[in-house]
Order: C-alpha cells, then structure tokens, then sequence
C-alpha cells in the first residue's frame, strides 16, 4: 500500500518511477510479478491494477525464459527493464566475475542483455529500455560493459556511501548524455542539506555526461 502510494505521489509530481524489486523467477512467476509491476492482474472480481512504474529492475540468472515475460510486459507498457549484470555490492565478485566459461559471467550477462535490447529500442536516439545495472564501484569495467550494451542505459548505483565516484562513471555515458542514471540514495538523505547533496550530484554527472 505504501510503495503503491509512493508511486502515484510521484506519477502526480511528474516524476519517473523505477521498481527497484529485482525480479526474477520461473516464466509463470515472472508473469505475475510483471502485472503486478506495469500490468493489471485479472481476478472474478475484475482486473486490479499494478504499481504502472516506469521500469523496474529484474535479476536474469534464471535465463532468457524467465525474462521472457518481464521483457514482454514491459514492451506492452511502454515501459523499461533494468537487468542486473554487475553489481555495487563487495560480495558481487563472489559469482559475477566467475568465468563461466569463456569470460566472466557478468559479461554474460551483458550479452543476454544485449540480445533482448531490439525489443524496447526507442524512437529517439537508438536507446534500449532494456537496460542493465552496472555498479559505480568497478569503474573499471564499465567501458567494457558499454562495449558490450552499445544500446542500453545503465541504472548505476554505489555512487556516495558505496563509495562509488561519479566522476569516473564517464564510459557509461558513450552511447550519450542520456544513456546512464546514477542513483544515489544515502550519500544524500544523510546529507545535513540533501537537496544541496543531490545538486552537487547532479552537477557532476552532467559535467560527465557531456565531457
């Protein structure tokens, strides 16, 4: 009730709305997370509408069956889809840089990615809404990841108490100023003055974006 009044707060704000839940599960489970993210969910009692985000995150270690019905859903909707591939947290080298085999696995990862990216391109500048998290804290691997995702925007977190720095995130913006989002979220709510932290943010991601 709480996230679904969140969202219609910020739908009458005119604010994009990211579902940050990480889906991911068999296809039949999948299609139900996805109604209830950007789809309605038929009952006897008539269809109850979902949260209507924007986009929303999903975990693809399940495979392409499993995103199959978050990434349908999506393309109906009008909305995006932002595909874990290489986290923020200390604890993501533990599987995502595995070979598995011939690289490492988040860069399998990126490849599933990149093979749905046709389904949500959009109209304007060649993007995908089919997207992939990509952690500020690897910065390393990001020009990488670009290669690998020409089309995708990258959601990147880890920026601030991470520890992540986004004046290094400058790769992820090589498909365009507006091919990455940098989401930062206790670097600022703990700022004395978070509307000054977000500003300094900000600031320095569109120096990045547009350098």
């Amino acid at each position: 009730m709480a996230l679904a009044e969140v969202c219609e707060a910020a739908r009458q704000a005119g604010l994009l709305t990211i579902a940050d839940g990480k889906r991911g599960d068999v296809p039949v489970t999948a299609a139900a997370y996805a109604q209830a993210l950007v789809g309605e969910t038929p009952t006897p009692w008539g269809p109850v509408a979902g949260l209507g985000a924007d986009a929303f995150t999903v975990n693809p270690l399940l495979g392409r069956d499993a995103l199959e019905p978050l990434v349908a859903a999506a393309e109906a909707a009008g909305a995006g889809v932002f595909a874990l591939v290489r986290t923020s947290n200390p604890g993501a080298a533990d599987v995502q840089d595995l070979p598995a085999p011939r690289e490492p696995l988040y860069e399998q990862l990126a490849a599933l990615v990149d093979g749905l990216s046709d389904r949500l391109v959009g109209e304007d500048a060649g993007l995908s809404g089919m997207g992939a998290v990509v952690g500020a804290t690897e910065p390393e691997r990001i020009a990488r990841l670009r290669e690998l995702m020409p089309r995708s925007i990258f959601l990147i977190p880890g920026v601030g108490a991470q520890g992540g720095r986004p004046e290094l995130l400058g790769a992820a913006f090589a498909a365009g100023s507006g091919s990455a989002l940098v989401a930062a979220s206790r670097g600022i709510v703990a700022d004395p003055d978070p509307g000054a932290a977000a500003e300094r943010l900000r600031a320095v991601v569109w120096d990045v974006s547009t350098s």
